[in-house]
């Protein structure tokens, strides 16, 4: 994604409003240099108290459920979803308002690389799809032909190698710099009308594509809507109108999916929240579904100073290095948010992007700690995490490289890193627990 000065937009929001944010997602571009940030303080930072790791919650149960056609409750979902993977930068890439599959610097992903990502423990692939340059117009809107097929393709791959798989309409809502634009659909009534009408007749045809395919593929409203202020924006302060506006898209989005009929009568849909943030949750409402098949789509990347930008080399409470914000405690509190609004209530939710970047050498240890610690907590919520990834083989800042998309080989040290987080949603050891993950696998 393009998110230039997001960092300092974000910081002067958040000095003006005075709000704070947990679970805020963040730039996956193809490794963008850091730029600097005028307002961090360059005094160091005080290094947190370790907190208890206890998380609670009362009645838990793990479901054996393997196929998303028999999932019904949030452990159900967990369970056939297991842990997910991002095929990211692919055919998400855009350059000069045109979605390219290779313009980003990954090679055309592959039937083999599919079969390997399956035999490493994934269960679930979300592949990401912008629309833009590949859609005629109105009132029609048709979708080019030869991208449709190129995405059904690498459905095909998916379901050969026995993976559930999510679509979407991605970066065509970036930023509203682009025709799917919040900003100014929350304040124009026409405007908002032709987007309406346009999302409408994509989903339509994306929808009629699809009809006959199993309950494997889940479609995803859209990605991370938002105004280009990453949360922080007109939202904030202009009565709730861009809030209500995606409310409104979500609701033409299911309508539009289940009038096509076929499996699309009872398919998972997936309902992200604005800028998909955990806190901006509360705004969100989730439209009438008759199937009663839907799941909230939340991101994940706390702290985005460790996580994304590679400002700090440790994490957790044995860390000697760490951000102040975003550790255990955070992270728990933060996750359970989601168990108390939705998944207690009987809503699933999937963490449709979670991550941490490659950051080399001996911070690596702190890395699978938190993935360990992290995807763990999040299936102890009942969330099902999908794990981005944007195919670098560098590291430091916007680094997710775990497989090559073209030939599936692992990326770096991706082998043990993609083990452990299978491990934190498929061990039910009653045991194994949060507790035994901050005591024993905390570095040293």
């Amino acid at each position: 994604m393009k998110r230039t000065f997001f960092y300092a937009v974000a910081l002067l929001a958040a000095a003006v409003l005075s709000f704070s944010s947990c679970g805020k997602s963040d730039s996956k571009d193809p490794e963008p240099e850091p730029e600097p940030n005028p307002v961090d303080n360059p005094q160091p930072e005080p290094q947190p108290t370790p907190q208890p790791s206890t998380l609670t919650l009362t009645n838990k149960q793990h479901s054996t459920v393997t196929s998303l056609a028999d999932a019904s409750t949030p452990a159900d979902i967990v369970s056939a979803m297991g842990m997910g993977w991002n095929l990211g930068n692919q055919m998400d890439a855009w350059s000069n308002e045109v979605a390219d599959e290779t313009c980003w610097g990954n090679q055309r992903t592959t039937q083999e690389a599919f079969d390997k990502i399956a035999a490493s423990g994934i269960k679930t692939v979300r592949i990401p799809v912008t629309w833009m340059g590949h859609i005629g117009e109105a009132p029609d809107y048709e979708i080019e032909s030869a991208w449709l097929d190129r995405v059904a393709e690498i459905v095909g791959y998916a379901e050969k190698a026995g993976l559930n798989a999510i679509i979407n309409i991605h970066h065509d809502g970036s930023d509203s710099g682009h025709w799917l634009d919040i900003k100014n659909a929350a304040i124009n009534t026409a405007k908002n009308t032709e987007i309406k009408s346009k999302i409408k007749a994509l989903w339509t045809q994306i929808a009629e594509k699809f009809k006959d395919k199993g309950s494997f593929l889940i479609f995803e409203g859209f990605n991370e809507i938002q105004d280009g202020a990453w949360g922080w924006g007109a939202n904030r302060t202009d009565g709730g109108k861009q809030y209500q506006t995606l409310n409104e898209w979500l609701k033409i989005f299911v309508d539009a999916v289940r009038a096509t009929g076929g499996n699309n009568e009872t398919r998972w849909l997936g309902i992200p929240a604005y800028n998909t943030d955990i806190d901006l949750c509360e705004k969100l409402v989730l439209p009438e579904d008759p199937a009663n098949k839907l799941m909230v789509a939340v991101h994940f990347y706390m702290n985005y100073k460790y996580t994304l930008n590679d400002e700090y080399k440790s994490w957790g409470h044995t860390g000697k290095n760490n951000s102040p914000e975003g550790q255990e405690k955070d992270v728990r509190e933060a996750l359970k948010k989601m168990y108390d609004r939705y998944t207690s209530q009987g809503t699933p939710v999937y963490v449709g992007e979670m991550g941490n970047i490659y950051h080399g050498g001996d911070a690596e240890k702190y890395r699978k700690y938190y993935f360990e610690y992290v995807v763990k907590c999040m299936h102890e919520n009942y969330l099902a995490p999908v794990l981005w990834d944007n195919g670098s083989t560098k590291a430091g800042a916007e680094c997710h490289g775990y497989f090559n998309h073209a030939t599936g080989e692992y990326i770096n040290n991706a082998e043990e890193m993609i083990g452990v987080m299978v491990k934190a949603v498929t061990n039910t050891d009653s045991e194994y627990t949060l507790d035994w993950i901050y005591t024993n696998s905390a570095p040293k």
